[in-house]
């Protein structure tokens, strides 16, 4: 009897342990960092396919959507601090609920156009630098098995997909680069004049981002508001290129760490 109850005693043990740290791991997601995998595209170079991060929460303040599930009983934004222009930021989709990263473009009160390619801010166009072609292998990437776009396309598997690549310098001096693959419907877009409250995002790979130059209602992001921030991506943790983390041969020990710019 006395073996059955240390027994017992043990099991309850277990399974307070397992709660309190599924407790402390929830207090530490929700108030501090969340992890945030990179699953497409849409931000290369900046951030490739299976770069792993930890998104700042305390950077905007908080909101409904600082817990998972939008679950954090918070009317509009507690402690929340003004996001700058060119922050790479985490947010949830107005429409469809899913956690989305981009640059932000377009604060408060600006007007926001693509012309040809090139970014206008309040009329005036955003300096673009040229830079050596951004260059990798052309096979399926990350656990999707994504194959990526190319400048230079046809390409075969295992050849060498080129992008065109900038450095673009936003009137803040804030400075990234960004990706051409080639004339697209969103190269030229209406003039955007970004509300109150609101904030515009875009993908640095241009050609290969659903980001704010299409309206939700036709499929896109459309304006983000404030409360829908999640936090700044600041440093890649881990990085690999491959469909399983435990591919230790597809790890791009070069990323790990990097600070995101």
């Amino acid at each position: 009897m006395v073996a059955k109850a240390e027994k017992q005693e043990g099991f309850w043990e277990t399974l307070k342990t397992i709660f309190w740290a599924l407790v402390i791991a929830g207090i530490f997601r929700t108030l501090f960092f969340q992890p945030f995998w990179i699953p497409s595209g849409s931000m290369k170079d900046t951030l490739l396919i299976g770069d792993f991060l930890f998104v700042n929460k305390m950077a905007y303040g908080y909101s409904r959507h600082s817990c998972p599930f939008s679950m954090c009983p918070i009317s509009g934004r507690i402690l929340g601090s003004q996001p700058e222009r060119g922050d790479v930021i985490v947010f949830r989709h107005p429409a469809n609920g899913q956690d989305f990263i981009k640059r932000l473009v377009g604060l408060p009160g600006d007007t926001i156009q693509m012309r040809s390619g090139v970014l206008h801010i309040n009329g005036a166009p955003v300096e673009m630098e040229p830079l050596e072609p951004f260059v990798e292998a052309k096979l399926p990437q990350g656990p999707q098995q994504l194959v990526p776009r190319c400048t230079n396309d046809p390409v075969g598997l295992g050849g060498d997909c080129l992008k065109d690549r900038y450095l673009e310098t936003f009137p803040n001096g804030e400075s990234h680069h960004v990706l051409d693959i080639g004339r697209t419907s969103t190269d030229t877009t209406p003039l955007f004049t970004v509300p109150a409250g609101e904030y515009f995002f875009m993908g640095d790979n241009r050609d290969n981002s659903s980001d704010s130059r299409v309206p939700r209602a036709i499929g896109g992001v459309g304006f983000v508001p404030f409360e829908n921030l999640i936090g700044r991506a600041d440093r890649v943790v881990f990085s690999s290129a491959g469909a399983r983390m435990i591919y230790v041969w597809t790890w791009r020990l070069d990323r790990f760490f990097e600070r995101i710019v």
